[in-house]
């Protein structure tokens, strides 16, 4: 089968997640991905759980790219890395604005040497702009763009965010996908380009909602005020008598009658708008009066959009995700082989998911083919 990115290559300068993300979705698509470290390898190696020395959730990023170790502040270590980027189509980097410019490996001189190279810079925040040359992770990037307000958990028990909205949200997605616009906008020009990836633009765009209702009010929500972040009775978790939860999720109307006629909710209180407050105690209430299980029966066969959360065991388990193949391709780890990180590329344009990807040893060159 012929992949759609069979034939183009990809340096990958990145480290953690972001930038591997990004890089694993193209091989996943057929890109030949080189993947430079520093001498001794990137950090992700050496974050545990390991299987035989090596480690679980580094390989679930990078099996099945070429990883090469080489001192980039060494400049006889970046001459041998000159083939590379004379044949190389994408570059991807995620150092702090000016360390690749100081390394000599900026786009203005990689451009000389290869004008059709795409080079894409996944940083914080941008290039530019007063914060560009602060540190931050997922969670500060959430915390500065207001999106972590939304729902922070309470004083008592602060909820830190389960996804990492920032690195996945708005590195990995944003870079492929303007990664392949720029091959498509390569195919009409002959050039390559610049891409500047800010993991903080992006949680703008999940804040949308709030952002739009903030502009027809006095001011924008506060903490679980938004409707999808605990201001609505209809869209909300509600605690079993378990210690589990109930995820209800019924914002239509058809959803949320037949809801509150299931859990018998007083007449007075499924009218939600007159006191929200109100019917969300209500239905916190019967909700705890009954066990998940008893939950589980009564609701998920209604289709009413609500389900009890599931752990991660349950929805491995799940007869659907197993159907759908979500997590049935595989890399290798020591002698084993484990989940590779699940990625949104469509099945006709990935790899066989029979053959594990394996996680290549670090070496010193990689001669051009």
């Amino acid at each position: 089968m012929t992949q759609p990115l069979s034939g183009i290559r990809v340096l990958d300068f990145s480290t953690l997640l972001p930038g591997p993300l990004a890089s694993l979705m193209l091989a996943e698509a057929g890109a030949e991905v080189i993947k430079v470290e520093r001498p001794g390898g990137e950090d992700m190696r050496r974050f545990g759980p390991f299987v035989n020395g090596e480690s679980v959730p580094f390989a679930s990023l990078n099996g099945g790219k070429i990883c090469i170790e080489a001192d980039l502040k060494d400049a006889a270590a970046r001459g041998r890395l000159t083939p590379l980027i004379e044949s190389a189509d994408i570059l991807i980097e995620q150092f702090r604005p000016g360390v690749m410019e100081r390394l000599g490996l900026g786009y203005d001189a990689l451009r000389a040497i290869n004008p059709r190279l795409i080079y894409c810079s996944i940083t914080g925040f941008g290039q530019d702009g007063p914060r560009c040359g602060e540190a931050g992770h997922d969670i500060n990037y959430q915390a500065l763009t207001g999106l972590l307000s939304l729902s922070p958990g309470t004083p008592a028990a602060p909820n830190p965010p389960p996804s990492l909205a920032a690195d996945i949200g708005g590195g990995s997605l944003p870079a492929m996908i303007n990664i392949l616009l720029a091959l498509r906008q390569r195919d009409l020009t002959g050039e390559g380009t610049r891409l500047d990836i800010a993991m903080t633009d992006a949680m703008f765009t999940f804040a949308w909602l709030a952002l739009a209702e903030g502009v027809g009010a006095t001011r924008h929500a506060g903490p679980h005020e938004q409707q999808l972040a605990g201001g609505s009775p209809r869209y909300q978790l509600y605690a079993t008598r378990d210690d589990r939860f109930l995820a209800v999720g019924a914002l239509e109307q058809k959803f949320w009658s037949a809801f509150c006629e299931a859990i018998g909710l007083p007449q007075a209180l499924r009218e939600d708008a007159r006191d929200p407050q109100a019917t969300t105690t209500a239905i916190a209430g019967i909700i705890r009066a009954r066990e998940s299980s008893h939950w589980r029966s009564v609701l998920e066969s209604l289709d009413c959009c609500a389900t009890v959360v599931r752990s991660l065991d349950e929805a491995l388990a799940d007869p659907h995700f197993r159907a759908r193949g979500a997590l049935a391709y595989r890399a290798s780890c020591g002698e084993r082989t484990i989940p590779q990180t699940a990625v949104p590329v469509a099945p006709q344009f990935r790899r066989d998911a029979a053959t594990p990807r394996a996680v290549t040893a670090l070496r010193r060159e990689y001669k051009v083919r």
